[in-house]
């Protein structure tokens, strides 16, 4: 039991399995290396795949044929996904490289970005995973709090290269990273099989202890007046504050988060609030002083609350913010004046005050492909730069030189790659999760659907004259909010096979959450939906208007479809 953690004045045999679990682990070690051993299956056993997902790995199996193999009494085809921890999505030539070729050797699907502006791979198989972890140890990057409960990778949507601020900014980010990452010795004995040191077991994890914390926590750093991060659906928000070219500071929001669960009336989406400004040099400390209070304070024993979200709406925004100041010594200064102007990516040419290029190319779903894959990495042969990936699961090529860039976009032309920097406006704000056929929690397809589903809307939107118009769209195969669907002006969470709840109204600018609108729809019906509303906004709209501020000021949305309303 940790004294310092209010919540655990409680028996621990009171909290949740989860918690319990991670009591019994050893900070994170549980039998996985045993389980890794083990030839008589295709998986890690028992309790381990929880403890798992904080080394980055998440247990699956292909769920296509897995009611085949469950009739013939085979064992699931069992897989593993391993996620990346790229602070900032800032790559090297030769890390790309190296996850370029760990890829076609261990992975079954190619490479995939995530909306939080790292890498998955799909589709490992147990024998090869200690094999691909030692790899990526090799090209300097790893898994460790990609997933769990602790700070996942912290995403910033500021381009090191832009400015002097935008790069402040972004070694903020990979402090904060370094500062609120796990520190268990587990990681490196069970994937590199270093020897275990004997240190202090209790000096282990100084900041997460023995529970670490009750749910995962985000933080996010957004750079007015681009939200690519959607900053209000992180637990930890920080809005860089720059004038004339100089980073000042942040302004801080708190409790945003997208997950909830259809089933209960108590789990929602919220919006992070604004709560005051700090000094840019305070950001590492600050984030660490917020998650510690989620972790002393955050439910752990009903783990669908345990949420910070849930934490402040428990407790009040009020008593968080006195808890803060006791623990920093001195309250937030008032937040200072920003506005941001959209949440999506700006695709194709930018020019840095340095005077290096950066190119921003669409990837449909952040799915790198075989074909992809081999044309970026041969681009990459072609110039000096580097790479970054987006929290809209884009790449971008950056430090190209000015004399580079012609040829840069010549080989962009040769390769059929051109067309990238300027997709369709649909397409490119459009995002969707991975859902079928590795997530165990999706129940309606996303990613293999979103092609087919930017087809029919485009249709729809040709047809009222509104086809050049984009409206964020996100698309995920279950509630828990991967894509950050409720932020978006037309979402859609998967239900069952086919259907889905329809979400509209969300804001271009990503600070307004959107409402459900209609549940259990099918594509038919969704469209139907939406037809009248497209007809409505491209006969009525303001000049410069949005399509979720159009449906609000339109009161499109005040009443829901009564055919359609059971959940």
């Amino acid at each position: 039991m940790i004294d310092r953690q209010s919540d655990l004045t409680q028996p621990l045999a009171t909290l949740n399995d989860n918690e319990q679990l991670k009591a019994r682990s050893r900070h994170l070690r549980g039998d996985i290396a045993t389980g890794l051993a083990d030839p008589l299956t295709g998986a890690v056993p028992g309790d381990d795949p929880l403890l798992m997902k904080f080394h980055g790995i998440y247990q699956q199996d292909d769920r296509d044929v897995r009611a085949d193999r469950r009739q013939r009494h085979l064992e699931p085809i069992h897989q593993f996904m391993v996620r990346m921890r790229i602070p900032g999505g800032v790559l090297t030539k030769a890390q790309w490289w190296g996850i370029d070729d760990l890829s076609r050797r261990y992975a079954e699907r190619g490479i995939r970005i995530t909306t939080r502006q790292t890498v998955q791979l799909h589709g490992i198989r147990k024998r090869t995973l200690r094999a691909l972890m030692q790899g990526l140890r090799d090209i300097g990057l790893d898994t460790i709090a990609a997933c769990g409960d602790d700070s996942r990778g912290v995403v910033c949507g500021a381009n090191p290269s832009l400015s002097n601020a935008h790069r402040r900014v972004a070694e903020l980010a990979r402090a904060t990273s370094d500062r609120l990452i796990p520190k268990t010795r587990a990681y490196p004995e069970i994937w590199y099989q270093q020897t275990p040191s004997g240190n202090d077991a209790a000096s282990e994890e100084p900041v997460y202890g023995e529970l670490y914390l009750p749910r995962k926590f985000k933080v996010g750093y957004a750079l007015p007046p681009i939200n690519d991060i959607d900053v209000y659906g992180q637990d930890l928000g920080l809005i860089a504050v720059v004038d004339n070219g100089e980073l000042h500071g942040f302004n801080v929001c708190v409790g945003g988060g997208m997950g909830q669960l259809d089933t209960r009336e108590d789990s929602y989406p919220r919006l992070a609030e604004e709560i005051g400004f700090i000094d840019a040099d305070q950001a590492p400390e600050f984030a660490e002083t917020v998650m510690t209070i989620q972790r002393d304070f955050g439910d752990r024993k009903d783990r669908h609350r345990a949420r910070f979200k849930y934490t402040l709406d428990r407790l009040g925004l009020n008593w968080f913010l006195d808890e803060l100041a006791r623990r920093r010594g001195v309250p937030l200064e008032p937040a200072r004046p920003q506005r941001f102007q959209h949440n999506g990516d700006r695709l194709g040419w930018q020019q840095g005050d340095d005077g290096l290029w950066h190119a921003t190319l669409y990837v449909e779903s952040g799915r790198v492909d075989d074909a992809l894959r081999s044309q970026i990495s041969g681009l990459l042969q072609q110039y000096g730069g580097r790479l970054r990936l987006t929290t809209n699961q884009n790449v971008q090529l950056t430090h190209v030189e000015d004399h580079e860039r012609e040829q840069v976009q010549w080989r962009l032309d040769d390769l059929g790659l051109s067309w990238r920097l300027r997709p369709d406006s649909q397409a490119a704000h459009t995002l969707s999760c991975v859902a079928l056929p590795t997530c165990g929690l999706a129940m309606a397809e996303a990613e293999r659907y979103t092609p087919r589903l930017l087809d029919v809307l485009q249709r729809l939107k040709t047809q009222y004259h509104v086809a050049d118009t984009p409206i964020t769209l996100r698309l995920t195969g279950c509630p828990n909010g991967c894509a950050r669907p409720y932020l978006a002006e037309i979402a859609l969470t998967g239900r069952a096979p086919g259907l889905y709840n329809l979400y509209l109204g969300g804001s271009f600018h990503g600070d307004r959450l959107a409402r459900l609108y209609a549940g259990n729809v099918d594509e038919e019906q969704f469209l139907g939906l939406l037809a009248p509303m497209l007809e409505d906004f491209a006969a009525a709209r303001h000049s410069g208007e949005h399509f979720g501020d159009f449906l609000m000021r339109r009161h499109w949305l005040d009443t829901t479809p009564v055919a359609l309303t059971h959940l």
